[in-house]
This record gives structure tokens, sequence and C-alpha cells, in this order.
């Protein structure tokens, strides 16, 4: 079964780090690039980064510096480094997939960001 599953999130203080997971099936981590996107209050939801199944990555404007993409093959698991953390980045925070035309996406996880 397709399937993604974020984890990791949680309330951190200003300029501080952590680091998000996204479990994700076999089918979909093996042929999918995976996205991380975050929707804050009363916004859109946003791409913050993106890694290739060739470990090719790509990131938001706001996040560069600041967060790194990568991914685990061995554990089919990408995940999400975020250091320096601001209040603007308090979010809830997705994973999404693709596998044969169908989009998936995480629960969520949500991030925190306050003194």
């Amino acid at each position: 079964q397709a399937q993604l599953v974020e984890s990791g999130g949680g309330l951190v203080q200003p300029g501080g780090s952590l680091r998000l997971s996204c479990a994700a099936s076999g089918s979909i981590f093996r042929t999918s690039t995976i996205g991380w996107f975050c929707r804050a209050p009363g916004k859109q939801r946003e791409l913050v980064a993106t890694i290739t199944t060739g470990g090719s990555t790509n990131y938001a404007d706001s996040v560069k510096g600041r967060f790194t993409i990568s991914r685990d093959n061995a554990k089919n698991t990408v995940y999400l480094q975020m250091n320096s953390l601001k209040p603007e980045d308090t979010a809830v925070y997705y994973c999404r997939g693709f596998f044969r035309g169908a989009e998936y996406w995480g629960q969520g996880t949500q991030v925190t960001v306050s003194s």
C-alpha cells in the first residue's frame, strides 16, 4: 500500500533545530521525487524542499542555507533537517510523493517555533 508517514515535529525555541522524517512505502520511495511542504495558519500550502530518486535537491528561497533534505535508501525515509528555526517556520509540515500517477500525502507533523 502506497503511503507516507511524517514524524519529528514539536516545539522548539527560535534558533533551534528539528529533524523531520518521512517514511515512505517502497513503491513511492523507489520511483518518486519526494517533497516537503508546509502550511502555516491562514496560508496556502507551500513547497519547502524536494529530492529526486537520484538525490538532486531543490529548496524554497526562504529555507536555503537553513534546511537540508536527504534520503536514506536503506530505510525508505526522507529527512528534513531544519536549523536556525524562526517563528515564521511555524506550520504543519507534510511530505508528498507519487505512484502510478496518483499523488500521496502524509498526515502532517506540527512544527512550532516559539520562545
